[in-house]
């Protein structure tokens, strides 16, 4: 029977890290970016990238024995966009095509309580 392991996918519009933890996330199994994997840094953030270091993270995992995993999507948050970008949902799905069983996923964007003020507005010249 394998082990169970936590991944913390972090999906920016401009980039996607996906981070493979042991259950109580205080010791790192592997870690991956977009940037790793793709050559030009515009499509560090694209659903191919994520699909890619997602094999990676996967391949990692079944040399240490991890078949069972938590998912954790957060996106930017804050004052930035809450939604997750686009790699999000490519990353989850190239996890279990690799043969990781998912056992729950769960959106930890941080979100504020009316904390930092956003930036104003641009306004075009006319």
């Amino acid at each position: 029977m394998g082990k169970t392991g936590v991944v913390h996918i972090f999906a920016s519009h401009n980039n996607t890290i996906i981070l493979l933890t042991d259950i109580t996330g205080s010791e790192t199994i592997a870690k991956c970016s977009g940037g790793i994997v793709v050559q030009a840094q515009h499509k560090e953030g694209t659903p191919y990238a994520a699909m890619k270091v997602a094999e990676v993270v996967a391949g990692k995992a079944r040399e240490k024995d991890i078949t069972d995993v938590h998912v954790r999507v957060r996106g930017q948050g804050g004052i930035k966009p809450k939604a997750p970008g686009a790699g999000a949902e490519a990353a989850i799905r190239s996890l279990t095509r690799n043969g990781l069983r998912i056992r729950s996923i769960e959106n930890v964007t941080p979100l504020p309580h009316d904390g930092c003020r956003k930036k104003k507005k641009h306004r075009s010249k006319k």
